[in-house]
């Protein structure tokens, strides 16, 4: 794989074009987000295995997303099965997007495995299968640290996955080499990723704070009912964005998409 070398500015591009292309389409693209979230809470409710299901399949899904925004930029609108994509394109593939999954939950595994060390397990168990969440255990001090290291653990982590899907599925490369690539790709790209995630920050906080505002005019019930619908669009905005950086930090040119099938 050939990297680009981006100036630092892109990352703002890469937040613009990502809100751009959601507005373009938002219900394809909210909707196939809202039904990836969906997927995943009902995995969760099975404890241990659902929630290590969920982790082994969040990199195949992702593409989907991926793949979708593709689609939408393309001009297309895509189906609720672009969200399977990585699952049902071909045996090969598949087999290599569930090996990735396999990578990413060990690792993520083991970023809980060091929290353990803090706090005995206490964060590791709330979030495996949701024991552990009343007022007094999340007040827990050593929770509470085991919760900023394990965050902390996650950032690398995220960086290793972060191109690996698009890796793996649009350039065939092999799950390990395609963490490589992307790790490498962030750190090459370091000033664009760090503006990235700035602008998002700031983002963000300026939505949070036009609800605080309209919150104190409308009352706090408006806060409630808004609260939760403008996380999940801002959360798939910010994966639609993705895309584009997977796009502009390597030079190989993306396969082309499937061809529309005859009306």
């Amino acid at each position: 794989m050939k990297l680009n070398l981006v100036p630092a500015t892109q990352g703002t591009a890469w937040v613009k074009s990502g809100i751009r292309v959601f507005v373009r389409q938002p219900l394809a693209l909210g909707g196939l987000f809202f039904l990836f979230v969906g997927m995943m809470s009902v995995l969760g409710i099975v404890p241990i295995l659902g929630t290590l299901a969920s982790l082994v399949l969040l990199p195949s899904i992702t593409l989907g997303l991926l793949q979708a925004t593709r689609m939408v930029e393309a001009g297309r609108f895509p189906m609720p099965l672009t969200l399977v994509t990585a699952l049902i394109e071909s045996a090969d593939k598949r087999r290599q997007m569930i090996k990735l999954g396999a990578y990413y939950a060990l690792a993520f595994l083991i970023c809980l495995g060091i929290t353990m060390l803090i706090d005995g397990g206490l964060f590791a168990k709330f979030y495996l299968t949701g024991e552990g969440g009343d007022v007094e255990t999340l007040q827990n001090a050593d929770l509470q640290m085991a919760a900023v290291v394990g965050t902390l653990l996650y950032i690398p982590m995220a960086l290793l996955f972060w191109h690996a899907p698009a890796l793996v599925f649009w350039h065939g490369i092999a799950p390990g080499k395609a963490m490589f690539f992307s790790l490498t790709a962030c750190w090459r790209n370091k000033a664009a990723v760090l503006v990235y995630f700035l602008t998002w920050g700031g983002v963000f906080i300026a939505c949070a704070v036009v609800v605080s505002i309209l919150g104190s005019l409308l009352g706090p019930a408006f806060i409630q009912v808004i609260y939760m619908p403008l996380v999940l669009v801002l959360a798939a905005m910010v994966t639609v964005s993705v895309y584009f950086s997977v796009r502009d930090s390597f030079a190989d040119p993306l396969p082309d998409l499937p061809p529309l099938p005859p009306r």
